[in-house]
């Protein structure tokens, strides 16, 4: 699955934004190809930033880097493999301080990534809860192709292997995300943060 040669060109020749209109129709056109993107939501975050109610547009070496660094990332966007529904799909999550990535992989390559910056009550969980928050999103986020079929979910916080039998899930908010992942038929396993890294790539920050 390749990236639309015809978006990736406009994209690649946007001039750089002059007004909050013009940083919202650039953010809407990469929206489009988001899943081709490693770290999109973090790559863009400077740019929504701008978009805020009350925010004081100032276009600042940050808003640009994020801008070029975003339009480069686009133009070199990897060839994804076509999900097969009738083969079984496995999953990577991790979260870090502030965000969570994850992958969706199918014979052991890669169908699609997602990321999301956190925010609200979410940036002041602890480690756990960020973990099984990242799990319950990237599944929610790819429930289509994982419903109905067993999902192997890779993360490398190893109390989520037996989390069905913690007492932790006696917080409200963890029996509402393993109430909504028990829709799922979901095999956890334990990997090394450092073969782990594609989805940990995803929840840190991005390299220029």
């Amino acid at each position: 699955l390749k990236v639309d040669l015809e978006k990736v060109q406009v994209i690649s020749q946007w001039p750089t934004p002059q007004t909050v209109t013009e940083v919202r129709s650039f953010i809407g056109a990469c929206q489009y190809l988001r899943k081709f993107i490693r770290h999109f939501s973090q790559i863009a975050a400077p740019l929504h930033s701008l978009t805020k109610a009350n925010q004081k547009f100032e276009w600042s070496r940050n808003h640009e880097e994020s801008f070029q660094l975003l339009k480069r990332k686009i133009t070199e966007a990897p060839v994804l493999a076509l999900p097969n529904l009738q083969r079984p799909f496995e999953v990577e999550a991790d979260a870090s301080n502030y965000a969570m990535g994850a992958i969706l992989f199918q014979d052991g390559k890669p169908v699609a990534y997602h990321s999301e910056m956190f925010s609200g009550p979410v940036l002041n969980y602890p480690t756990y809860d960020k973990e099984l928050y990242a799990m319950h999103q990237a599944v929610k986020h790819w429930r289509a192709y994982l419903l109905g079929k067993e999902v192997v979910v890779h993360s490398d916080h190893k109390p989520l292997q037996v989390l069905t039998t913690q007492s932790k899930l006696q917080q409200a908010r963890h029996m509402k995300w393993m109430s909504y992942l028990q829709q799922f038929s979901i095999v956890i396993k334990y990997k090394k943060g450092a073969t782990n890294k594609l989805a940990d790539m995803l929840s840190r920050p991005p390299t220029p």
